[in-house]
């Protein structure tokens, strides 16, 4: 990013590596190889990973990455070779709540001049409360979405079309379907970039959080896959719907 900026390419000197959630954003769950939208006007996308300037708290000696042939996002060591994407700008997504910073070998480090997500903190702040509780659930207010209050519906992990089920009985008290299996944006959305085990926000009220979460997201790499989200680290991968691996964490649309 240095010499990008010190030669201020294509008339910039503000270029960085982004957060995890601005280089998810240009994910289409549509498609593959590369997974970006059909119409995108961008030259050169190798179906390879991406750094993030995010830091992977469970394991701070690595950072997080974006695999562009089919849209996962793990964690890898920073001492490894990975592809680049520069980004610009403030943009509307939400902050990821990473506020440290730390070296190559995982040591706390001043964030000045370091490029990481914290030193820059961009995104949208996080509204205080966050979490409000209603009768029914927990209404994120980030997102305007409302959550079931325990993060174990099943009470096991189940498979996918189990879970879709499970889902779907909340409403036979309803008037109207209302609850439904989150689609992985909506899961990752919980997400807090500077905590694990689990990786949601510290004064977040929820209880009986697992470790992975079954999104309604197929997955078009694979469609007998489905995306999942880790709570445990806050990555996001896929599971094989036929096995009962992942757990049942409802949501419905805010009232507003």
């Amino acid at each position: 990013m240095v010499e990008l900026n010190a030669r201020r390419y294509l008339g910039s000197d503000d270029w960085r590596l982004p957060n995890r959630r601005e280089l998810r954003s240009l994910i289409s769950m549509q498609t593959r190889r590369p997974a970006l939208p059909t119409d995108h006007p961008f030259q050169n996308v190798f179906s390879g990973w991406y750094w993030s300037s995010t830091t992977a708290a469970i394991a701070p000696a690595h950072a997080w990455y974006l695999h562009m042939e089919g849209g996962r996002m793990f964690y890898g060591g920073k001492d490894q070779a990975f592809l680049l994407w520069p980004v610009r700008g403030k943009g509307r997504l939400p902050w990821t709540g990473q506020r440290h910073c730390y070296d190559e070998k995982g040591a706390p480090c001043p964030c000045a001049d370091t490029g990481q997500d914290a030193e820059w903190s961009m995104g949208t702040p996080w509204p205080r409360p966050r979490f409000i509780p209603h009768d029914d659930g927990i209404e994120d207010r980030l997102t305007g979405l409302i959550w079931w209050p325990s993060g174990d519906l099943t009470a096991n992990p189940v498979t996918w079309g189990q879970a879709l089920a499970a889902t779907r009985a909340l409403n036979t008290n309803y008037d109207k379907p209302c609850w439904r299996l989150p689609n992985i944006n909506e899961l990752e959305s919980l997400v807090d970039a500077d905590r694990y085990s689990p990786a949601v926000p510290e004064d977040s009220p929820f209880h009986h959080l697992r470790d992975v979460y079954w999104s309604s997201t197929t997955s078009m790499f694979e469609p007998d896959w489905a995306w999942a989200l880790y709570l445990d680290s806050g990555a996001v991968g896929v599971g094989r719907k036929d096995l009962a691996v992942y757990h049942v964490w409802p949501v419905r649309d805010g009232d507003g």
